[in-house]
């Protein structure tokens, strides 16, 4: 099981990178984050949509309501500029971190 504090530092960055691969909503972000860690990561909506909130108030993502054919309503969200930025921030970030840790703990990293 990852922690929470692992989860809590990670969460923009996975959204964000969610969002990257284009627009998605809520369940669909929630579904993906738990098929990328391989079932390691199961996020409810509590914990999702605040994080999608904050974002969507610092500009960092927008959204839009969409009527599906069923007549519901669903809110798609994309990643902006600013998201953009903030992401790659993140990257290099996470990647430092990666880097000094496999170096602490002798890790054999493979890039692809």
């Amino acid at each position: 099981m990852i922690s929470k504090e692992m989860v809590g530092a990670s969460t923009v960055s996975i959204i964000l990178s969610i969002l990257m691969e284009g627009e998605d909503y809520g369940y669909e972000i929630i579904r993906k984050v738990k098929e990328y860690s391989g079932g390691k990561l199961e996020w409810s909506e509590p914990m999702l949509y605040p994080v999608l909130h904050r974002l969507e108030k610092n500009n960092q993502i927008n959204s839009q309501w969409r009527i599906l054919e069923n007549g519901r309503k669903r809110k798609y969200y994309r990643i902006t500029a600013e998201g953009k930025e903030l992401l790659s921030t993140k990257k290099a970030e996470w990647t430092e971190m990666i880097l000094m840790l496999s170096k602490m703990w002798n890790l054999d990293l493979k890039t692809s």
